[in-house]
């Protein structure tokens, strides 16, 4: 089975995509692939393994949410060997009870991935079904272009191949290969979110609307990356000249279209080592550029609370610069987004 080429349709599909991945981002040393034992994974594995100029290192991450879960890890390992992969590592992991089971188990498997890559790009099985799944929530959420743009076929260290491959198309690939698939049964439980867009809210809408509904939320999510790009080099530009230090100057930034101006504020905030800003965050401290009344400080996420000690990560304004730093919670007066956004 190592190195088999197979001249059947759906793999032959699903080894462009991966051959066109590897066009653009062409990996230095190794390159690693996260499998579950999944159709999508697997089929991925199988076309990285066919496609790719350097060894392949298959990770899957034992979530230990359900019994039996180290036999399927370990199936899908002993897959991965058997289609050509340099290595097959199984990390267990502990899942907190943080944010709900589906975010904290996301954190515990990309914080093992990230361990394990060792400075390797790391391949990953979304298909298109599931960036359209990504763009209805964020409809559904109010969220803005960022969110809307849905997932990049490449953001370091992440890979993702697939993005062009209906879901449909993964499962038939493994069937031509004799892969026997596991088939999650947290893919099919409605308690989750994800599940009910994908096995309710799309085939209604694909039936209303006359089928073509994912490949359109795919569409626009590339539109969207697309503009985001522009306005992202544009917002890099302004930065670089507002830049005083760690402080950023406002006069430069109060005649900017909104949308620039706050892709400059989120740039800053990144660079400055925060943690992840929501519009809630940007929108308050925009104001303390475009809407300047004297008002306090905004309180911010830090990438690691544990280093703060009880106090806050505060943004300010100061003598026409924004500045980050600091306060301790029995210090000053505090923004409405101290409550709402930390």
């Amino acid at each position: 089975m190592t190195r088999r080429i197979q001249h059947q349709p759906a793999f032959i599909q699903v080894r462009g995509a991966v051959r066109a991945w590897f066009a653009e981002h062409r990996p230095i040393e190794a390159i690693c692939v996260a499998i579950s034992g999944g159709a999508d994974s697997m089929a991925l594995c199988a076309a990285t393994v066919a496609e790719s100029p350097v060894p392949v290192h298959a990770i899957t991450v034992d979530h230990r949410l359900q019994r039996g879960s180290d036999i399927v890890a370990r199936a899908a390992a002993e897959s991965a060997r058997a289609l050509g992969c340099s290595t097959a590592t199984i990390l267990p992991v502990q899942v907190s009870n943080r944010g709900g089971m589906e975010a904290a188990a996301r954190t515990a498997r990309y914080e093992a991935l990230g361990t394990a890559r060792r400075g390797n790009p790391v391949l990953l099985g979304h298909t298109l079904d599931d960036q359209a799944e990504t763009v209805l929530l964020g409809l559904a959420r109010g969220s803005g272009t960022r969110s809307l743009s849905g997932m990049r076929a490449f953001s370091p260290p992440w890979g993702r191949p697939l993005l062009t491959v209906r879901r449909a198309t993964t499962g038939t690939a493994c069937a031509e290969l004799g892969i026997t698939p596991f088939d999650d049964p947290h893919n099919s439980d409605p308690r989750f979110t994800r599940v009910r867009v994908r096995n309710e809210a799309l085939p209604l809408l694909e039936s209303i609307l006359g089928g073509g509904v994912v490949e359109a939320l795919g569409r626009t999510a590339t539109q969207l990356q697309d503009d985001g790009d522009v306005l992202d080099s544009l917002a890099s530009d302004v930065l670089a000249g507002a830049l005083i230090g760690n402080d950023l100057s406002v006069e430069p930034l109060i005649q900017l279209a909104p949308s620039i101006r706050r892709r400059v504020l989120r740039a800053w905030l990144l660079l400055r080592g925060t943690g992840a800003v929501t519009s809630i965050h940007l929108g308050m401290i925009d104001a303390l550029v475009s809407r300047w009344k004297g008002q306090g400080p905004v309180a911010v996420p830090s990438a690691d609370p544990s280093q703060l000690q009880g106090a806050r990560l505060v943004v300010q304004r100061r003598h026409g610069t924004l500045t980050l730093g600091v306060q301790q919670h029995s210090g000053a007066q505090h923004s409405e987004c101290d409550e709402r956004g930390t």
